[in-house]
C-alpha cells in the first residue's frame, strides 16, 4: 500500500489523549477543538488533511463539501452513522472507525439492564433513596431458565451471549452475516426472526442502523412476542420504534425495557425516560475508560498504519480504498471485483453463499488482501450473500500475482491473474481453461458435455435470440459436464433459452 501524506489532524471531541500522543509522535500534528458549531467547523476544516471525532460531531456533507484537504475521517468508535459516508466517498475521502475498541463496554451495559430489568434495580433504589421500604412492589424474576434473543451477533452480540450464559439463559439469535456453524460454537442457536420473537422472554438488539433496521421491532413485532417480553437496546436510536415501544409497555404486551440509545439524544419526548418499566441511560455504552483509551488509540494507530502505508484497518467505503494502492495493486483490485461478480452471477439464483474464502499468492496480492475482500464484496455485489469471509496468504513463490475465491453455500471455485496488464480467469469449479479468459466485455458461461457439435449448438441458439459469438474458451481436461465461456456481442435477455443445451448458465457484463 502507497503511503499517504496526513500532516494535520484535527480532534472535534473529546478523545482519550493517547490518541494525540500517537499522533504526533510519528510526526502528524493535532488540533484539539471542542464543541464547535457547525459553521466553525466549515470555516475551519478546509485546513486539515484528518478528522477524528467520536459520535457527537455531525459530518455532513456541506462539512465535507467545505473539506478541501481531507482525507480521512475517523471515528474512535464503532459505526458511522453521524458521518455522510457516500459524500465522503464521492470526494474520496476514507472513512474509518474502530469496530472493537468499545465492545466488552457495550456489552457490560447490556447485561447490567438485562439484570436491572428481570429484579428492578434502578426503581427499588430510587424508593429505597425516598424513604420506602417497598419488597412486594418490586418483585422480579429470575433469568435462569429464560429466553434471551440477539438480534445481531457481531462482536457485542457474541459477548452478550457468552455472558448471559453464564446466568442459565438460553441464547437464540439472528445475523444475516455471522453462519449458523459459528454462532452455534459459543452456545446460540441461529433461526429467522418470525420463529425468534414469540420464544423470547428478553430481547437485545445489537445490529447497525440502516433502512433495513429502523422499526425492527415496531406493532407488528411487539404483537408476535411473548406478552411481557422484556426489550433492551444499547444499538442504536431508531431500531426499537419508540412509539411501538411506548404502546407496548402501556397495553403490557412489554413488560420492560432498558435503553441506552434514543431517536433523538438528548430525548425531548419524555414518555419513555418517564415510564416506570423503562430503565435509560444517557448513551454510555463506550463510556467507560478502558473504551474511550481504547478506541482512542486505535483510530491514533489506523491512520498511523495508512500514513506509512503499512495497513488500512478499519475503512468502511471500499470503494475509494483502491487510490491509496499502485497501479500494480489497481489492476488486482480489478481482478477481485470482477472474480466476485463472476461468483454473484453464478449464484444468483440459488442457495446463498454461507462463505467465501479468498486465496492470494504473490507479493502485491497479499499486501492488497484486505482491499481485494472488500472489492469482491462490495463492488462484486456479494454483500447481500455474503456469510462469512476468510483471507489465506500463499508464501511460496510470490509470482505469478493469483487470486483465488472459494464460496460455500454453493460450492463455487474461481481463480485469475493479471496478465498482459489486463485481469484474466484461469479456473471455474475446476474447469482450467486453455487459454486465460480476458475478464471484460459480455461473458457467457454454460456447463455441458463437450462435442463436436457444441459449439454450432450453441451458435445457433445464440443466433435465434439475436446474439453473436465473439470468442470461444473450453477447458484443457473434461471434467463431467464442464463449463465453457463465449464472449458475445450482448447478454441474453432469457438465459431459460439455453436449458435444453446445458446444464447450468451465468452471464455478465465487464
Amino acid at each position: 500500500m502507497a503511503p499517504t501524506s496526513i500532516k494535520s489532524v484535527l480532534i472535534s471531541e473529546s478523545v482519550d489523549p493517547r490518541c494525540r500522543a500517537i499522533l504526533e509522535e510519528n510526526g502528524i500534528l493535532v488540533t484539539e477543538k471542542q464543541n464547535m458549531k457547525k459553521e466553525e467547523l466549515i470555516a475551519e476544516i478546509g485546513l486539515y488533511d484528518g478528522l477524528v471525532v467520536r459520535s457527537a460531531t455531525k459530518v455532513t456533507a456541506d462539512i465535507i463539501s467545505a473539506a478541501h484537504n481531507l482525507k480521512i475521517i475517523g471515528r474512535a468508535g464503532t459505526g458511522v452513522d453521524n458521518v455522510d459516508v457516500n459524500a465522503a466517498t464521492h470526494k474520496g475521502i476514507i472513512v474509518m472507525n474502530t469496530p472493537s475498541g468499545n465492545t466488552i463496554s457495550a456489552a457490560e451495559l447490556t447485561c447490567a439492564l438485562l439484570m436491572s430489568l428481570s429484579r428492578n434495580v434502578p426503581q427499588a433504589v430510587m424508593s429505597m433513596k425516598e424513604g420506602n421500604w417497598d419488597r412486594k412492589k418490586f418483585m422480579g424474576s429470575e433469568l435462569y431458565g429464560k429466553v434471551l434473543g440477539i438480534v445481531g451477533l457481531g462482536r457485542i452480540g457474541k459477548e452478550v451471549a457468552t455472558r448471559m450464559q453464564a446466568f442459565g439463559m438460553k441464547t437464540v439469535g439472528y445475523d444475516p452475516i455471522t453462519p449458523l456453524e459459528v454462532s452455534a460454537t459459543w452456545g446460540v442457536e441461529q433461526m429467522s426472526l418470525e420463529q425468534l420473537w414469540p420464544l423470547c422472554d428478553y430481547i437485545t438488539v445489537h445490529t447497525p442502523l440502516m433502512p433495513s433496521t429502523v422499526g425492527l421491532l415496531n406493532d407488528n413485532t411487539f404483537a408476535k412476542c411473548k406478552k411481557g417480553v422484556k426489550v433492551v437496546n444499547c444499538a442504536r436510536g431508531g431500531i426499537i420504534d419508540e412509539a411501538a415501544l411506548l404502546r407496548a409497555l402501556e397495553s403490557g404486551q412489554c413488560g420492560g425495557a432498558g435503553l441506552d440509545v434514543f431517536n433523538e439524544e438528548p430525548p425531548k419526548n419524555r414518555s419513555l425516560v418517564d415510564h416506570p418499566n423503562v430503565i435509560c441511560c444517557p448513551h454510555l455504552g463506550a463510556s467507560t475508560k478502558e473504551a474511550q483509551a481504547r478506541c482512542g488509540e486505535d483510530i491514533a494507530q489506523q491512520i498511523v498504519d495508512m500514513v506509512k502505508g503499512k495497513n488500512l484497518v478499519g475503512a468502511v467505503n471500499a470503494q475509494v480504498l483502491a487510490g491509496t494502492f499502485s497501479q500494480e495493486s489497481h489492476l488486482l483490485i480489478k481482478l477481485g471485483e470482477s472474480l466476485g461478480a463472476l461468483l454473484q452471477s453464478c449464484s444468483a439464483d440459488k442457495k446463498p453463499l454461507s462463505r467465501v474464502q479468498i486465496t492470494t499468492q504473490g507479493e502485491t496480492a497479499s499486501l492488497t488482501c484486505f482491499v481485494l475482500g472488500n472489492y469482491i464484496l462490495v463492488v462484486g455485489k456479494l454483500c447481500s450473500l455474503l456469510c462469512l469471509i476468510t483471507w489465506r496468504q500463499h508464501k511460496i513463490g510470490f509470482s505469478p500475482e493469483f487470486v483465488e475465491l472459494v464460496a460455500g453455500g454453493c460450492s463455487y471455485r474461481v481463480s485469475g491473474s493479471v496478465q498482459g496488464g489486463a485481469p484474466v480467469l484461469l479456473e471455474l469449479n475446476g474447469s482450467v481453461f486453455r487459454q486465460p479468459i480476458a475478464l471484460c466485455g459480455n461473458l457467457l458461461f454454460f456447463r455441458a458435455s463437450g462435442g463436436p457439435q457444441l459449439l454450432s449448438s450453441m451458435a445457433g441458439v445464440l443466433a435465434a435470440n439475436g446474439v453473436e459469438i465473439q470468442s470461444f474458451s473450453a477447458p484443457t481436461a473434461h471434467p463431467e459436464d464442464p463449463w465453457h465461456c463465449v464472449g458475445v456481442s450482448s447478454l441474453l435477455p432469457d438465459l431459460s433459452v439455453l436449458k435444453p443445451s446445458v446444464k447450468d448458465a451465468a452471464q455478465l457484463q465487464i
